[in-house]
């Protein structure tokens, strides 16, 4: 019996330690599984919605962070903080680590918040699910939402489209981030912004407008993708490191497709503008009426189009008329950005110098081009030019003046650089060639006025019987037209050249330098003291060679002979 009553108290003391073991177990587990938890602050929401996921960890460990881009399957991660945490509670003191991860959906449907792991621990797996857009939960009016607008469904290739996206709130937004559009096989650019405010079922919305233009590239279906915007509800509050009432959100525009037609089979024009509008003007540096020989004048062409880029224009046919030299200058290409999108405009200006007197016409310039308004071919077309020069063909004029560009039919005008009349100005000395012979001939008999008059302070001036006098006491463009009739004269070859030409096909260092000399004094800005006494050196130099007979005139000249 006593042994009995010993086994039964032998059972009873080995349960009970069983039943011991199991709850320390039991509790052991519990307080493990609760080590990392998972939260989300709400499970259901729109495609352009957010939500806030936090995960706690409570545990012993420290340092390390669950794999987050587990998230990145179903969702895009807007944010991730985290925060180590110390409380006491009831006595009871407690530490864990929160890690808040702000959400936004890739899909719609019903998805998972995926388990996470960290030391061990792993979290529970959350539900969610997430409807269209503007489909929220009933009860819910939506504080914010985006709108994509196009002003045509239909295009032609490389014809502009304007595309307007605007964000509408109810509250105030702020850190806005946006995704630049950007769309594969077409040229896009930013042209306006504009904040504004519209009401909408009587509620008053704060709109943020934002509007591109897109300029396809080939034809078919042009697609616009769908645009993130990221922000910030809430009034931003500077005292705080924390502003808990704030809110991230993210909103998704709509995609949206656009048939892009094919340059149309019946447009016959050697280059494609689709355009709204298209404009060609001319202008003159001066009236033309008064073109006279040896005086050059500036043409500026400005074509501007409603809708194209300045890359999109075909350069203007170039002039070759007898009697007329032409110099064009680089074009000048912009393209203005408004409301309506890109205008562009290209600016072409050309010095044309009229060698001989007598009438001339300038071609008409016609630009074909599409209308993008009417759906039909047009064309603009600047008329044919006529215009009169006077004046012999001797040229008596003793200097070129330099025109000034003043355009009053463009609102793009050019200001033409000194430099590059310089170069006008020398090519024109060269036309007078004839009128010089003649007044240097009439000077080497005797010193008197030049019976042609030219036009200096209403005098005519008296110019010395030799180089060396006239270097003494003659203006640069005086000495510029004696040298040229020196040279014509010793070396008759030479009279269909200027003197900068005579310089560079000779290889004459004197010559080379002589007129860089003059140049300088005579067209500079600001001109350069002339140096005489250098002049005269060198027209010593040259007088010297032209003394040591034929043979070394044809030596001296022979680069001019080779290139005749």
């Amino acid at each position: 019996m006593i042994d009995q009553m010993s086994v039964i108290k032998d059972l009873k003391a080995q349960l009970a330690q069983g039943l011991t073991a199991l709850l320390l177990l039991t509790i052991a587990c519990v307080a493990n599984a609760q080590d990392l938890t998972a939260s989300v602050d709400r499970n259901e929401l729109a495609i352009n919605e957010t939500f806030t996921l936090t995960l706690r960890y409570s545990g012993k460990q420290s340092g390390g962070q669950p794999d987050f881009n587990l998230l990145e399957q179903d969702f895009e991660v807007l944010s991730r903080q985290q925060s180590n945490q110390y409380r006491v509670i009831n006595g009871r003191a407690e530490s864990f680590v929160e890690w808040t991860v702000i959400l936004a959906p890739l899909k719609e449907g019903k998805l998972f918040v995926p388990s996470l792991h960290l030391h061990g621990e792993v979290s529970d797996a959350i539900p969610i699910t997430v409807n269209q857009a503007g489909q929220a939960p009933a009860g819910q009016n939506r504080k914010a939402f985006l709108e994509v607008e196009t002003n045509k469904e239909k295009i032609f290739v490389q014809e502009q489209l304007l595309v307007k996206v605007r964000l509408y709130t109810t509250v105030g937004l702020h850190d806005i981030a946006t995704d630049p559009l950007q769309i594969p096989g077409a040229h896009v650019e930013k042209v306006d912004e504009q904040r504004f405010e519209r009401r909408i079922d009587g509620v008053g919305h704060a709109v943020y407008e934002l509007t591109y233009a897109v300029f396809p590239e080939s034809s078919g279906e042009l697609q616009i993708p769908s645009l993130n915007y990221v922000a910030v509800t809430g009034r931003r509050d500077p005292f705080s490191l924390f502003n808990r009432n704030a809110q991230r959100i993210r909103l998704r525009s709509e995609a949206k497709t656009i048939q892009v037609e094919p340059k149309p089979d019946s447009y016959s024009g050697s280059h494609w503008l689709p355009t709204a509008g298209l404009g060609l003007v001319q202008s003159w540096s001066k009236d033309p009426e008064e073109f006279k020989v040896g005086e050059p004048i500036t043409r500026i062409i400005t074509l501007r189009a409603e809708g194209l880029r300045a890359a999109q224009f075909p350069p203007l046919p170039k002039l070759n008329i007898e009697g007329l030299k032409t110099y064009p200058d680089q074009p000048q290409q912009q393209d203005q950005s408004g409301t309506n999108g890109i205008t562009g405009s290209r600016i072409e200006t050309t010095a044309i110098v009229a060698t001989k007197p007598g009438s001339f016409r300038l071609p008409a310039i016609t630009i074909t081009w599409w209308d993008t308004k009417t759906g039909r071919q047009r064309a603009t077309q600047l008329p044919a030019f006529r215009f009169n020069v006077t004046g012999p063909s001797n040229l008596n004029k003793s200097r070129v003046e330099t025109p000034r560009t003043e355009n009053a039919q463009t609102i793009n005008s050019k200001r033409v650089e000194p430099g590059f009349w310089q170069k006008i100005a020398i090519a024109a000395i060269a036309s007078h060639l004839i009128w010089l012979i003649y007044l240097f001939h009439q000077k080497r008999t005797s010193i008197s006025q030049s019976s042609n008059g030219r036009d200096r302070n209403k005098q005519t001036p008296v110019v010395p019987t030799n180089l060396n006098q006239l270097i003494d006491s003659g203006s640069p463009q005086e000495i510029i037209f004696a040298l040229r009739d020196w040279t014509s004269e010793h070396w008759p070859q030479t009279s269909s050249l200027n003197l900068t030409d005579i310089a560079n096909r000779t290889g004459g260092e004197e010559i080379i330098q002589f007129v860089k000399l003059l140049n300088e004094a005579a067209y500079k800005e600001p001109p350069k003291p002339l140096n005489r006494q250098q002049l005269k050196i060198l027209v010593n130099l040259l007088i010297s060679k032209q003394k040591n007979g034929i043979a070394a005139t044809k030596a001296y000249l022979a680069p001019l002979y080779r290139g005749k």
